[in-house]
């Protein structure tokens, strides 16, 4: 491959925006190379939203957050609550924050964390959402699940989607640390399934 020019170069270092209706809430996004499917909302993200109970007083946190789309949907549909949005990349929770400011959603924000490992133990959710990657070992699943219930108020709800493969082992895991289970949505290539404390 011919080494790209220098227009080419810059162009990509740009932004890439797109604008997409999500749970009846039209977004506009920025993101950059780097962030997890920075062109459009990816599949995954896609069908958790459209299979997500969001109640208005929601106080939320998005685990993996890239640059928004699952938080601040979140937040536009819990004028009353707020989303906490979560992820260990830097340049993931800048472009967040950012988009948050861009839509005028005041009920949400961006830090820096390991999981929930930065998170204060006093601080509670009533809803925990995340895109689970689908590279990482079961024992890393473990402790993420585990900090979720720590977090979560007695009613809270977990939710996630995953490629369809780890479907058996969401379920397991998902009896093990919360005593319960519910598939909500299977599709060809992703899972939707939740749990409450």
């Amino acid at each position: 491959m011919a080494p790209l020019d220098r227009n080419t170069i810059d162009r990509l270092r740009q932004d890439i925006h797109f604008s997409e209706t999500l749970n009846g809430h039209t977004l506009v996004f920025h993101t950059t190379w780097g962030i997890f499917s920075p062109r459009a909302i990816d599949e995954g993200t896609r069908l958790l939203l459209e299979h997500l109970e969001i109640r208005e007083n929601d106080r939320a946190i998005d685990l993996g957050c890239g640059y928004g789309p699952l938080g601040l949907t979140i937040a536009k549909s819990a004028p009353q609550g707020e989303c906490l949005m979560v992820d260990k990349d830097f340049v993931a929770v800048e472009y967040a924050n950012a988009n948050a400011a861009r839509n005028h959603i005041d009920n949400a924000s961006a830090m820096l964390s390991d999981g929930l490992k930065h998170i204060g133990r006093q601080q509670k959710f009533t809803l925990a959402v995340t895109n689970l990657p689908a590279k990482t070992s079961n024992e890393h699943y473990y402790l993420f699940f585990q900090d979720i219930y720590e977090h979560l108020e007695p009613g809270g709800r977990i939710y996630v989607v995953v490629i369809s493969g780890l479907r058996q082992f969401i379920k397991r895991a998902f009896i093990e640390v919360f005593g319960n289970h519910k598939k909500i949505k299977q599709s060809k290539n992703y899972t939707v399934a939740m749990a409450t404390k």
